[in-house]
Order: structure tokens, then C-alpha cells, then sequence
């Protein structure tokens, strides 16, 4: 016997396009505050892309993440970055670079000395450096990896559908990732490699949401070619809407025991996550049908004052 699971018995009937001006209107908002935000207090960006030390210990026997934060504390390395690596007495710290180069060697044995006070021995397996310009190259690269995906994503749309619905598709996913990156910069987590794989996974996520809801709205504009396209879209979105909170809220729910019960190794990775899943149903539902709408609008706006234009021009030539 089945039992299915659906937010809703039939098809609703939301008017999502009678205020899709507030929805493009609150999310244009918020984006230039993140930026004004970012402007202000910037990112916290990790060892990985400012510069730093990574260093491998083996304990003689395990203790907890937060102890040997504190102790990096003590030394010094305030923001360091600490998971169990393999075995659960091997420790994989990144040890920010906040601290001059003749003051390390002694910071890193005080860390070392610290650890070997509270586990009964500590030994030294490997340290690597990473230095500010190999960490301002990884920055660049991660920003032309977000970019160069943001493009392809648009030659994508348009060789699936229209260049509208591609525009449309970028601005409810350039949204869903700056909206992100602001909440990031606001709960001060660190922008690691880690957090970078996060970002590029909601591009993949939030694409795929919006590519639903655009699919069924080419579907129905060949199934009802003489409504009104504000009521194919809202008819679209609306045939999907179930589709869309069961996807959101399964990915939702998965991220979440990710989070709780992963460890601390995938608590950035699966927080940016949860943040971004949350802005891209919300955007995939609102934003991007808006988008499209409006941009749908505008072409045909400016389709007929070209056909007009045309038609003045035809008379003059005529009178003349």
C-alpha cells in the first residue's frame, strides 16, 4: 500500500505574479545591503586563502576538538582551524598566519607543548606552509571557478530555452549566492576551500530548482498559447509548488543531520548549505518566475515600439 507524501491534495491556485514587484523589489534590497554589508565588515577568509601553517600531530591519546582549540588560542592562533584526521588521536590544525615570522617556531611549540601537557605526549608528523601569495592566487581562482560557472549556466538556459529565461535564471541565482555569502559574513564563518565547494553546490542546486519551474513553463505555453502569460507562469509555478517545498525540505532535512552529526570538519560546508537551500526554494518560487515575467514584459515592450518605430518610418519614406 502507498502512502504519498504531498503538501498539497490538488493543484493550488497562489497568486504568486500579483506581487511580483515586492519580490523583486525586497530582493534587489537585500542584495545592496549584502554589499553595502560586505563593504563594511568583509569576509573572514581562512588559512586557505590568506596564508597560514597546517600542521599534523598524533596524541597519545584523543581529546576533543575544543581543547585543542584552546590551547592554539593560548598561543596565539586565535581562529585556527582543527578536525580529527584519520585515527581519532591524529589532529589536522591550520594555524592562521596572524603571528611574525620570528615569533612562530616558539608559537608553534608552545601548541605542541600545550598539546602534550593535556594528552600525555604529542609528536609532530608534518607541517606545511601556505603562503599570502599562494592564498591570494586560490582567491582568484575560486572567484573565476564561481564565474565561469555563473556563464555556463547562462549558455546553458539559452540553448535549453531563451535568453530571457536565461537572464532570469542568473539573477535568482546570483541572489540565492550573494544573499549567502552576506549571512556567512554575518555569522563570521571562515571562507575556506571547504565553504568555496559549498557555494559552487548551491549554484548546482539552485539551478536545478529554477530549470523545473522554467520547463513547465515552456510546457504550458505550447499547451495554452492564447492565455495570458501572467497566468501560465502562475500556473506553472503553482503545478510545481509541491514539487518544490518536498525537494527543498528533503535537501533540508538531509543537511541538517549533516550539520548536527557529521562532526566538525562539514559544520561550514553543511551551514552554507542550509543557508543557500532555504534562499533557493524561497528564489526559485518567487524570484526567478518574477524575473521572467518581467523580462518577458520587456521585450515585448520593446518589440512593439520597434514595430511602431518601423511603422513611422515606413510612412515618412511613403510621404517622401
Amino acid at each position: 500500500m502507498r502512502f504519498p507524501i504531498r503538501p498539497f491534495d490538488k493543484v493550488p491556485h497562489f497568486d504568486f505574479m500579483h506581487l511580483r514587484a515586492f519580490w523583486l523589489w525586497s530582493s534587489a534590497a537585500m542584495v545592496a545591503a549584502t554589499f553595502v554589508l560586505l563593504a563594511v565588515i568583509g569576509l573572514n577568509y581562512g588559512i586557505d586563502f590568506v596564508g597560514g601553517k597546517m600542521v599534523e600531530a598524533k596524541l597519545a591519546k584523543p581529546i576533543s576538538v575544543a581543547e585543542v582549540r584552546a590551547v592554539t588560542d593560548e598561543a596565539g592562533f586565535e581562529g585556527s582551524v582543527i578536525q580529527q584526521y584519520g585515527a581519532e588521536d591524529v589532529y589536522l590544525i591550520r594555524l592562521p598566519g596572524n603571528i611574525p615570522a620570528t615569533q612562530t617556531a616558539a608559537a608553534e611549540n608552545s601548541v605542541m607543548a600545550g598539546l602534550s601537557k593535556i594528552a600525555g605526549g604529542a609528536e609532530l608528523r608534518r607541517v606545511e606552509f601556505v603562503g599570502p601569495q599562494v592564498g591570494e592566487e586560490l582567491r582568484m581562482k575560486g572567484l573565476m571557478a564561481m564565474l565561469m560557472s555563473i556563464a555556463a549556466i547562462l549558455v546553458y538556459v539559452w540553448a535549453r530555452f531563451e535568453l530571457r529565461y536565461g537572464l532570469g535564471a542568473i539573477l535568482a541565482l546570483s541572489h540565492d549566492v550573494i544573499l549567502t555569502i552576506g549571512i556567512v559574513a554575518v555569522m563570521k564563518t571562515e571562507i575556506t576551500l571547504t565553504s568555496l565547494a559549498a557555494i559552487l553546490t548551491l549554484i548546482g542546486y539552485s539551478l536545478n530548482e529554477t530549470i523545473v519551474i522554467f520547463d513547465r513553463v515552456r510546457d504550458n505555453r505550447r499547451k495554452y498559447p492564447n492565455r495570458p502569460l501572467r497566468e501560465v507562469i502562475n500556473l506553472s509555478v503553482n503545478q510545481t509548488l509541491g514539487r518544490t517545498i518536498m525537494t527543498g525540505g528533503s535537501v533540508f532535512l538531509v543537511l541538517w543531520c549533516l550539520f548536527l552529526w557529521g562532526g566538525e570538519a562539514v559544520h561550514d560546508f553543511s551551514r552554507i548549505l542550509i543557508i543557500g537551500v532555504a534562499l533557493g526554494t524561497y528564489s526559485s518560487i518567487f524570484v526567478s518566475s518574477s524575473a521572467l515575467l518581467a523580462l518577458e514584459e520587456w521585450y515585448r515592450k520593446m518589440a512593439r515600439d520597434a514595430a511602431e518605430s518601423n511603422k513611422v518610418e515606413t510612412k515618412s519614406a511613403k510621404k517622401s
